[in-house]
């Protein structure tokens, strides 16, 4: 049993917009996160002695701001996606929803 309005909007030249617009956010947001992520793991496995390298004189290596600074990208390209979201792909959800019930 087919619902004649989810063919509408599936039909709908905005919808299928909205899906390529999101579909290749997504794609590049996570290949990103884990060209970064498993680039860092990589670094844990074949150059250890880089990330053991203290910084300044105490006892803090060079791993630590990495490590921090993966977690922080996550934060920034997450925030990315939701203001996109929220700011474009919304309104283009809006717009498809209108035509629909008019």
């Amino acid at each position: 049993m087919r619902d004649p309005v989810i063919e509408t909007i599936q039909s709908n030249p905005a919808y299928q917009q909205l899906r390529r617009k999101r579909n290749r956010l997504g794609l590049a947001l996570t290949v990103l996160m884990l060209i970064v992520y498993y680039g860092y793991v990589a670094l844990i496995a074949f150059d250890k002695e880089f990330l053991a390298r203290p910084i300044g004189a105490g006892v803090t290596t060079l791993g630590i701001p990495i490590g921090m600074g993966v977690i922080i990208f996550s934060v920034i390209i997450t925030g990315l996606y939701v203001r996109r979201a929220n700011n474009e792909f919304d309104q283009l959800t809006r717009d498809i929803l209108k035509g629909i019930k008019q």
